[in-house]
């Protein structure tokens, strides 16, 4: 078997590592479950990719991720659920569905008023699911994934809400939320209930997703940034602890923080 450029063939290819006779052990051993975390994985290198502009990766990156709807689909086909066809004329009917501005009659307008179609679209889509669940009143909170990273979570959590006007009326309402859960927090730990501190820990951190909502900026992207921030500068700290001859455990705090003032004056300048 050849490689191609026609996605026929990365089918074929899956179909032929399930095969129970002459397929790969280890395919033929995996289900849903078990290939799920591998899913959510590729999803993150293929955004790592992006965020670095490196074009050679993402290229192989969408290719390990492509993968992961294929072997998912050759799994259910496997069951007599359905097969990637059926996928793929779920996504086609769906597009369809939510741009008829595009492929019907309607006037395309602006971006906003593309939106709002879509938005209204889909509140149709998540009723007939409810529906299909024998749930008579769906919520707007329904197919927010509970898989979603907790910080993008809680942060689409409140734009929903926010939906239906559950929302607080700008960003210095929102700030005042945040330094009382602050208080809060201080005021569990000083009652030494560890569940307690647990609780308040994530509702401050349930309020700055929400801050952050109302300052316009992806909470996930911004700590995914100073996470990249404090380990550049943390290399920093261990590179100036090997130039100094000494073991940043050995360093003591002082000396470790001067260093980290190093290179927070050479960011800012």
């Amino acid at each position: 078997m050849q490689p191609s450029r026609d996605i026929s063939r990365l089918i074929e290819i899956m179909a032929a590592l399930r095969n129970p006779v002459g397929g790969c052990p280890w395919d033929l051993e995996q289900d849903f479950s078990s290939i799920r975390h591998y899913t959510i994985e590729e999803a993150y290198e293929v955004a790592d990719a992006i965020e670095r502009e490196d074009f050679g990766d993402l290229r192989e990156e969408l290719g390990d991720l492509l993968l992961q709807p294929i072997y998912h689909a050759q799994m259910a086909s496997e069951l007599g659920q359905f097969d990637i066809g059926d996928v793929i004329y779920g996504i086609t009917e769906k597009l369809i569905r939510r741009h008829p501005h595009v492929f019907g009659d309607l006037d395309a307008g602006s971006s906003d008023a593309a939106k709002g179609r879509w938005e209204a679209i889909k509140a149709e889509e998540r009723a007939a699911k409810a529906t299909r669940r024998g749930e008579t009143t769906p919520s707007v909170l329904d197919d927010v994934p509970n898989v979603l990273p907790a910080l993008a979570r809680a942060e689409k959590l409140t734009k929903r809400a926010a939906k239906v006007r559950f929302d607080w009326p700008d960003f210095l309402a929102v700030k005042a939320k945040v330094e009382e859960e602050l208080a809060e927090v201080a005021e569990a730990q000083a009652s030494g209930d560890a569940a307690a501190v647990h609780e308040e820990i994530g509702d401050l951190l349930f309020a700055v997703a929400n801050l952050a909502r109302h300052a316009g900026v992806d909470a996930e992207a911004a700590l995914r940034d100073a996470n990249f921030k404090f380990t550049r500068r943390f290399h920093y700290v261990e590179a100036r602890c090997r130039e100094d001859g000494v073991e940043p455990a050995a360093a003591g705090l002082e000396r470790l923080d001067r260093y980290w003032n190093e290179v927070r004056a050479a960011d800012k300048s």
